[in-house]
């Protein structure tokens, strides 16, 4: 089952058990320059219930990346919107807002030969951008990250390289390798481990450099104090993550850093993005302060 097939038999049973379906928030897409990037960069945002009729109000912001071959767009044409707009529906979130940017395959990272700065632009030119044009609280304690993926590694990164920035930080099946040889190893499919690395590691894909850039190595040397981390990976993922989580797992864990780790049944899809998205968000909303 896909993850639009998941989502519209869940929409087909609200229309089934709710009497009234009212609109909660909504979304605005739009674009950001970018000098770093040289080009536009496409976002969308998730604006809260209140945010139009209580307009001296301002909100805590999580950045939620997406992952490999989706877009900015990915809470919208997945049913995510949804999702988001039920919890709050029922009361099950707090207000605040969700941006998710549009990377391409970057990672979230400066890439190898640095001809793309995606982490430069986030931190230097994304998040003031979004802070600037929507009414946001300021400070560490109102910014979160969150991704799936390849979303999950970039915001697993970005919290651990820039720990001032941010309160908290979770990730779905973060694309976390412990040993990139074996995992960029030849199989039968050829060398499609390889590609869904990209130009972003280098070609082939350094293992230095990807060890700089791991939460791994970060994960070991970083100050997380009060960062709060929750990160969940299927047990049979298809990429064999749950390898890297359990690592990441191990080494927070050495550190005697506070965080929350799980291995669920699923594989590397999104009805199991879909299942444990609730709980990631919620996790960020219970941290954001009233």
């Amino acid at each position: 089952m896909t993850f639009r097939q998941f989502f519209l038999i869940f929409l087909l049973i609200l229309c089934f058990t709710s009497s009234t379906s009212a609109a909660t928030g909504r979304v605005e897409c739009n674009s950001l320059p970018s000098k770093i990037l040289a080009h536009p960069v496409n976002y969308c945002v998730i604006l809260p219930p209140s945010y139009d009729a209580d307009k001296p109000r301002k909100y805590p912001v999580l950045y939620f990346f997406h992952g490999l071959g989706d877009n900015e767009q990915m809470f919208i044409h997945a049913g995510g919107f949804n999702l988001v707009e039920d919890l709050w529906e029922h009361g099950q979130l707090g207000e605040f807002l969700i941006a998710t940017p549009n990377a391409g395959g970057s990672f979230y990272i400066n890439s190898h030969d640095g001809s793309i700065r995606y982490e430069d632009f986030l931190v230097q030119e994304f998040l003031p951008g979004i802070e600037s044009r929507y009414r946001t609280r300021a400070g560490r304690a109102n910014r979160a990250l969150s991704g799936v993926s390849m979303g999950g590694y970039g915001a697993l990164h970005l919290a651990f390289r820039h720990p001032e920035l941010f309160s908290s930080v979770s990730a779905h099946s973060p694309a976390i390798v412990d040993r990139l040889p074996a995992f960029t190893a030849p199989t039968q499919g050829g060398s499609i481990r390889t590609r869904i690395l990209g130009g972003t590691f280098g070609s082939p894909p350094d293992p230095a450099f990807w060890d700089r850039n791991s939460p791994l190595t970060l994960a070991r040397t970083s100050s997380l104090a009060g960062l709060k981390i929750y990160f969940d990976c299927g047990d049979h993922d298809d990429f064999g993550f749950e390898t890297g989580a359990t690592a990441l797992d191990r080494i927070l864990t050495s550190r005697r850093i506070p965080h929350e780790a799980h291995i669920y049944p699923g594989r590397h899809d999104w009805p199991y993005f879909a299942e444990h998205l609730p709980a990631s968000l919620q996790f960020h909303s219970k941290l954001f302060r009233p």
